[in-house]
């Protein structure tokens, strides 16, 4: 099934059923036992296990929690160019995403009180090939920064809930 099938049936069952648009995604993230900083998160039927580098006092088997945004960042927008070029018709041989986050750990580790425990800048460079002209892939480019959900979510507060249980 095409990108183009895909889109068009979600479009059509959508019409039909407007709450056929609502998604919702779980993860569930679980301490490693007898480690400081490994965790397992599972993804539907997928595990992902998640680290820190040894500077950080983990054991360095995995990407960290950060770097994992990063790479969702990316891996979201490589997603989001496939699904926009296929709608737009504009052909697309590859699509390369290098994504960069500059963070102060002092904010992280509590060591400053004015510095953010999360990221101060991110940067995106995005790299297309293929047949069109620079202005069908200047149109793809709005279109995507425009739909991207997990750009959206760097860009815009979303409303977090927190629970606690002991």
């Amino acid at each position: 099934m095409s990108l183009t099938d895909v889109i068009e049936g979600t479009r059509t069952a959508v019409d039909n059923d407007p709450r056929k648009a609502a998604a919702s995604f779980t993860t569930h993230a679980t301490l490693v036992p007898h480690t400081r900083t490994r965790v397992d998160v599972r993804v539907r039927d997928h595990k992902v296990t998640v680290d820190e580098p040894a500077a950080l006092g983990g054991e360095d088997t995995a990407a960290n929690p950060v770097e994992y945004a990063l790479a969702s960042l990316g891996s979201c927008q490589v997603i989001t160019y496939q699904f926009w070029a296929a709608r737009l018709g504009i052909p697309l041989d590859a699509v390369e995403v290098t994504v960069e986050g500059d963070l102060d750990l002092r904010g992280f580790l509590g060591f400053s009180f004015s510095a953010r425990p999360g990221f101060s800048g991110i940067s995106v460079r995005v790299e297309l090939s293929g047949p069109a002209d620079a202005e069908q892939y200047a149109e793809l480019r709005r279109q995507v920064d425009e739909h991207c959900p997990v750009l959206d979510l760097f860009r815009n507060e979303t409303p977090v809930r927190t629970g606690f249980a002991t």
